[in-house]
């Protein structure tokens, strides 16, 4: 074990949807979402920014199947911006599954992103919806906290994840995600796809162990 990871003030732990219905039993399970809640909050212990995203979707939502006739979740829809994936209706505004995971440490936590709350478009990055124009305000923190490097952990790996790590690499941060601290769905073959675009990108994957 080499020495532990220097983290600096410049430096924000992204802290992605941890909420309720990602987690065992809840509407949209991702396998052992739960299981990054005791890392995270270790890693959390080290960082001075933390910011947490939280998907926040009204019931009418353009991303859950049951508004589609004839529509199963995880088949695809096409949308003015591009395919979407339907999805059970999940972390809908005010239920029990949007919160917060309750053992999720939320103390050190700056800012919460609410994001996927308009109705006619989808939202997986932290930094942009699915348009990948429509920008959430998460950047223009990061930029006026002038901070450079953003750390990623959370749910899922090769959804929210991904776009966020990937959107914050465009925009000129370094990046690393901590894949041990992320729970991935793998829908056809989502999770080799994740880890070939950070390779691509020159994100960094590094394991919770680091920061020991």
């Amino acid at each position: 074990m080499g020495p532990a990871m220097k983290i600096s003030d410049r430096d924000v732990l992204l802290v992605i949807d941890v909420q309720n219905d990602f987690c065992t039993g809840g509407a949209l399970a991702v396998p052992g979402g739960e299981k990054v809640v005791p890392a995270i909050n270790r890693i959390a212990q080290r960082f001075a920014n933390i910011v947490l995203t939280q998907d926040w979707h009204p019931r009418d939502h353009v991303s859950f199947a049951p508004n589609h006739a004839g529509k199963q979740p995880f088949q695809t829809i096409e949308l003015d911006y591009g395919t979407q994936v339907l999805w059970p209706a999940h972390c809908v505004q005010g239920t029990p599954g949007a919160e917060f995971h309750g053992d999720l440490d939320l103390t050190g936590a700056s800012m919460v992103v609410r994001k996927g709350f308009r109705r006619g478009i989808d939202s997986y990055s932290a930094l942009f919806e699915n348009d990948h124009r429509t920008p959430t305000g998460l950047l223009g923190y990061l930029r006026e906290r002038e901070l450079r490097t953003v750390f990623v952990a959370g749910l899922a790996l090769d959804f929210c994840v991904r776009f966020s790590a990937e959107d914050a690499r465009k925009a000129g941060f370094e990046v690393a995600v901590i894949e041990d601290a992320c729970r991935g769905i793998d829908l056809d073959g989502s999770v080799a796809a994740t880890h070939r675009s950070f390779a691509e990108r020159g994100i960094s994957v590094i394991s919770f162990e680091a920061f020991l």
